[in-house]
């Protein structure tokens, strides 16, 4: 049975100036836009009033295939090769000027309320620092079993050698000197010199204050006479604190900026630093710390009492709850909470509970893609819920379980009933940063109660979706897909494809038989990693098509096949690639790169250029796009792959640039 692909003039699978019309009318019409810009994928667009964006509409717009709020933006997923033409009559529909990603972003942060904005800038503080803290918290996780088997004669190691010496240095290193992180981290974010920040970080730990650990046992052993002698404060350091060291930066900045604008040029090297740095330390040690502290005490007092009421009530509600804040995008202030628990009490009581909540969630969409017989939602569902036990949920939350909607209320549920019993057994975890089964190894003081808490949430979850929460006939709640103005039929028909600007009718065998294969060679060298293991939900999720992804060791983008370059985007950050068989690639350098605006990555092609497989296409600078805060994961998307029965991962290990990536038939 032979396949066909017929080209027709005019026979456009989309009309692209009625969806455009449609998302304008569905966003809250002209009044409700402020900006719109686009990156390879989606239509990003900032409104004055979300509620006024009916989402659910959204979604039914024939070729759209999802919307979702992000960083305060509007974000609808269109597709390469198609976003860029509906995004040219959005902006002529709408009456808006062509816009920066950086415009979008400005915009939305600008029409996000207070709330929002300070969860997004503690986002973009500690998500840069996450790795450090994690491996400081499985170190201590891993010395603190070895001690505990030491201790009771189950293992007979030396304690005293080098190895577990030093292990026991390396595995505080990151706690100890966490404000000199956060500062650092905290100055790149609200735009300081993040050096000078540092500087702040490393005065509100320096010797010379008595270690705020030591506190407990040891007493306020000196005071200090500030203002003239106006009162006193405490000369203790700020170990295990952020909040104040936040705060301290944010002025530093302030004060920076400003000095940066009226000091004259030939002396402003000399003055800014030396003025800023005094100034925000003295502010900081008289003023700054010892009040934040006090707020941030009291947040965690409230806390603490909350996880504490009987029976584990609290914690019930904080693991149903969880994954709501997660829709919300509020779940990343939690670190906050689990760095001054560390600090409080040397674990942390809030993680296991997160952990449960996500646990849940895959639970959930694991019963969906069981039991559903839509091989499409089954072969989101799976992936996605491995995904989430491994402690990334957005694709199980919003590709499966949001949609239909009882399975996530099931998840809260499960995610609830473990973390109850967490609390109940009293279990913390040694470090933060990642949950899901590797989180194991922040629990190895206790990690029976850890895996029985993760059964529980996973178990209610499963079950409760299995029997309540999902039915085969049932109908998404977020989305309803519309049927595509393309007939495929095998055989004697023909499958319509949109028109691609060629004028005459071109016909393609694609698929003569199993053994007509297609090979896509990967772009760059580096690990492959499977789509459902990335952040972002859209390639997680798989709506823009099947793939796999790598993190490259190196800056160059080799062509993977043969071909042409259907699309070169502007911020050079992806490229569109078709070949002469038909498969249609997408490569997209990095995660939400887009928002570079170009900056670290050079181009060698342009639109419409032919290429050969293994010819250089891109240059990219790894570090650069990571100390801007980017993930440099580099996701080969193959967008027609509904058209294709099978596709597979050829190496799901290391990939060399040139070597067989992808198989489709």
């Amino acid at each position: 049975m032979v396949e066909i692909k017929l080209r027709l003039k005019g026979a456009d699978v989309m009309d692209y100036r009625q969806a455009a019309c449609q998302i304008l009318e569905k966003s809250g019409g002209r009044e409700n836009i402020i900006f719109a810009a686009h990156c390879a994928t989606r239509l990003r667009i900032a409104v004055h009033n979300k509620s006024k964006c009916n989402m659910g509409e959204l979604e039914m717009i024939e070729g759209v295939k999802g919307a979702f709020f992000a960083s305060g933006q509007l974000q609808i997923i269109i597709g390469t090769g198609t976003v860029d033409k509906v995004y040219d009559e959005f902006i002529r529909a709408a009456g808006v000027s062509t816009s920066s990603k950086e415009d979008v972003k400005r915009a939305a942060a600008a029409g996000s309320n207070i709330l929002t904005r300070a969860v997004k800038v503690l986002g973009d503080i500690f998500m840069p620092i996450i790795p450090a803290i994690v491996a400081s918290g499985f170190l201590m996780g891993i010395m603190e079993a070895l001690e505990f088997m030491v201790q009771n004669h189950f293992l007979n190691i030396s304690t005293q050698s080098s190895i577990y010496v030093f292990s026991t240095i390396f595995a505080n290193a990151a706690y100890t000197f966490l404000p000199i992180l956060i500062a650092y981290s905290a100055g790149k974010v609200f735009g300081a010199n993040p050096y000078l920040a540092a500087v702040i970080g490393m005065i509100m730990i320096h010797p010379s204050l008595q270690n705020a650990w030591s506190v407990a046992a040891e007493g306020i052993l000196k005071t200090q006479p500030v203002f003239f002698g106006l009162y006193k404060v405490n000369m203790v350091g700020y170990q295990g604190h952020v909040i104040p060291v936040i705060i301290a930066v944010w002025l530093l900045a302030l004060i920076e900026k400003r000095l940066h604008r009226i000091v004259p040029a030939m002396i402003d090297l000399f003055v800014t630093p030396l003025v800023s740095v005094f100034i925000t330390g003295y502010l900081t040690l008289a003023v700054i710390g010892p009040a934040f502290v006090t707020v941030e005490n009291g947040i965690m007092i409230g806390i603490q009492k909350l996880l504490s009421l009987p029976f584990g009530v609290g914690s019930l509600i904080v693991g149903a709850l969880y994954a709501v804040t997660v829709v919300l995008g509020i779940h990343h202030m939690y670190t906050v909470i689990d760095i001054g628990q560390l600090s409080g009490f040397g674990v942390t009581y809030w993680l296991p509970l997160a952990s449960a909540a996500n646990m849940a969630q895959g639970a959930a969409a694991l019963a969906v893609g069981i039991k559903t017989k839509d091989k499409k939602l089954k072969s989101m569902a799976l992936p996605s819920s491995f995904s989430a036990f491994m402690g990334i949920t957005e694709p199980a939350i919003f590709g499966v379980n949001l949609r239909y909607l009882k399975p996530f209320v099931c998840a809260c549920i499960g995610g609830g009933c473990g973390a109850m019993y967490a609390s109940i057994v009293g279990l913390g975890a040694t470090g933060t940063g990642i949950t899901g089964i590797f989180a194991i190894l922040l629990h190895l003081h206790s990690p029976m109660h850890y895996v029985i808490a993760m059964l529980i949430a996973s178990g209610v979850s499963f079950a409760l979706t299995w029997f309540f929460g999902y039915k085969n006939e049932d109908v998404q709640v977020s989305r309803i897909d519309i049927p595509m103005m393309t007939e495929k039929i095998t055989g004697n028909h023909a499958n319509v494809l949109k028109n691609d600007g060629d004028s005459d009718i071109q016909s393609t065998a694609v698929k003569a038989n199993a053994d007509d294969v297609h090979i896509v060679y990967a772009p760059v060298s580096g690990r492959v990693v499977k789509l459902s293991e990335l952040s972002d939900q859209t390639f997680a999720s798989e709506v823009l098509g099947k793939g796999a992804a790598i993190i490259p060791q190196d800056g160059r983008m080799t062509a993977p096949v043969d071909g042409k370059v259907a699309m070169l985007f502007p911020t050079k950050h992806a490229i569109g690639i078709t070949t002469g068989d038909g498969v249609e690639l997408l490569v997209h350098i990095g995660l939400n790169t887009v928002e570079l605006e170009g900056k670290y990555l050079t181009a060698h092609v342009n639109t419409g250029d032919a290429i050969r497989k293994g010819q250089l296409l891109m240059e990219f600078d790894i570090e650069a796009i990571k100390a801007a805060g980017y993930e440099v994961v580099t996701p080969v998307i193959i967008t027609n792959s509904d058209e294709y029965e099978h596709m597979e991962i050829m190496n799901e290990a290391y990939v060399r640039s040139g070597e067989e990536l992808l198989k489709v038939y």
